[in-house]
């Protein structure tokens, strides 16, 4: 199986590999979405709280991504760093670095779990709650903390699943949690009429499902690196690289958060709860552009990865090159799409007439420059597929923090209308971010293949 697993990946047509990673990755990320939008989709049209609820629920987005931010850490680190093991031909070290990755996840499971319970009520207020949706925020944030060690054995082992090829089976693990959640939250919020409380328990319930299926998978016979008790003792030497790699997914996601507080305190202050709702609705629609994305690269991530550390420049082009297209024409559909029907996106959300017009108006603002992304997604992965951990970690901190999350504050002080200079700071942000690292990719391209053959 490992011999076979290699020859395609080292031999096989690119663009049929390619399909064959990343259609199942795309499907498996965009059926992952419904984790974090179908409740909104739900509790958005409970009958009279529907919209409060929803901005309550929304308030919990900085939680959210920092649980998912710390799942992806040894994750993303951990699996470009075993594919380049496995291209290698040292199993063992794959291995070990996927059971390293394991106990990280499990230790950090316990330390944010007691952290956010004891800290959210104060973390909501924080963030931009009112007294009308503090109650709502605060009843779904806790259950979801709660079940933060299925979040991240799912978030956190599933990329160990599909950079070994198996991209179905990584689907799966999605699409089971995902149908569980989506039959259960009409039960759980309308039947036994939980709302709020119902959406985070049907969630985390999904999520045990999944993680239980990942486990079964990684210890099963049909996986190529299994997950052993013997290799789960932390090593400085193994961990510690693939933390290094991994700091800039987390940075990435962890600054997602700051940017949703950044976000949501300014439009609380110039715009009150009906902007903080748009942004609830703008944030889901953020995820709705960026994980198929992050789907597309994860494809090629193997393909790269095992080919790099087999030295095959020549194949590791190609699937950059193919990833990046793919990426590219991903995002200017979507940009189109949101330009030209916001109504129809913001009325999957709600039917609260004033917040369906009000988010209308802010996504031809916020999501104009959505194009850009393809670029800024597909290159930055790249550097991660190609273990290039600085690189990529300073391009992540580009777009977030020393671009947009000033831009927010800074832009306002020059138009009259505050709202729309907090909208406009995103695509302003994001298409000087992906002008930079698409420049600064391809200057350093060549660069690093040359070094994978030249062993340095």
């Amino acid at each position: 199986m490992v011999s076979t697993q290699s020859r395609d990946l080292g031999s096989g047509k690119i663009t049929k590999l390619m399909a064959q990673l990343a259609i199942p990755a795309v499907v498996a990320q965009m059926i992952n979405l419904l984790y974090n939008i179908v409740d909104r989709i739900y509790i958005g049209h409970i009958p009279e709280i529907g919209a409060a609820a929803l901005t309550g629920v929304g308030l919990c987005t900085p939680i959210l991504m920092l649980i998912t931010a710390f799942a992806m850490m040894p994750g993303t680190g951990g699996a470009p760093r075993a594919a380049i093991a496995m291209g290698r031909g040292d199993h063992k070290e794959a291995e070990r670095i996927m059971g390293n990755c394991f106990t990280v996840l499990l230790l950090l499971s316990v330390i944010l779990t007691v952290v956010f319970w004891i800290a959210a009520p104060d973390l909501l207020v924080l963030f931009g709650a009112s007294k009308s949706t503090l109650p709502y925020a605060v009843d779904y944030g806790r259950i979801y903390i709660l079940g933060s060690l299925f979040v991240l054995i799912v978030m956190g082992m599933n990329p160990f699943i599909t950079t070994q090829g198996f991209a179905k089976v990584s689907m799966l693990t999605t699409v089971i949690g995902a149908v569980i959640n989506i039959i259960l939250d009409p039960i759980f919020i309308f039947v036994l009429n939980l709302g709020v409380k119902g959406a985070a328990i049907a969630t985390v319930l999904s999520q045990a499902v999944s993680a239980v299926w990942i486990l079964r998978f990684l210890t099963g016979k049909q996986t190529i690196l299994h997950l052993h008790l013997t290799y789960m003792r932390l090593i400085p030497r193994t961990i510690l690289p693939c933390l290094g790699l991994g700091v800039s997914t987390f940075v990435m996601l962890s600054t997602e958060s700051l940017l949703s507080i950044s976000f949501t305190s300014s439009l609380a202050r110039f715009g009150g709860d009906l902007a903080v709702g748009a942004m609830t609705v703008l944030t889901s629609m953020n995820q709705l552009l960026s994980m198929p994305l992050q789907g597309i690269c994860q494809g090629g991530q193997p393909i790269i990865s095992f080919n790099f550390g087999a030295g095959k420049t020549d194949r590791v082009k190609a699937a950059f090159r193919c990833q990046f297209i793919t990426c590219i024409a991903y995002a200017v559909f979507f940009c189109a799409a949101s330009l030209l029907f916001p109504r129809v996106f913001a009325g999957m959300f709600t039917s609260d007439t004033a917040l369906v017009d009000y988010t209308a108006w802010a996504i031809r603002i916020f999501l104009c420059g959505a194009f850009s992304i393809g670029f800024q997604i597909s290159c930055q992965q790249a550097f991660m597929a190609l273990g290039e951990a600085k690189v990529s970690l300073l391009l992540a901190c580009l777009r977030k923090l020393i671009l947009l999350i000033p831009l927010i504050f800074i832009l306002p002080l020059f138009f009259e209308d505050k709202v729309f200079a907090v909208f406009l700071a995103e695509p302003i942000s994001d298409i000087l971010a992906a002008s930079a690292t698409t420049c600064t990719f391809f200057l350093r391209f060549n660069k690093i293949l040359h070094r994978s053959n030249t062993g340095k």
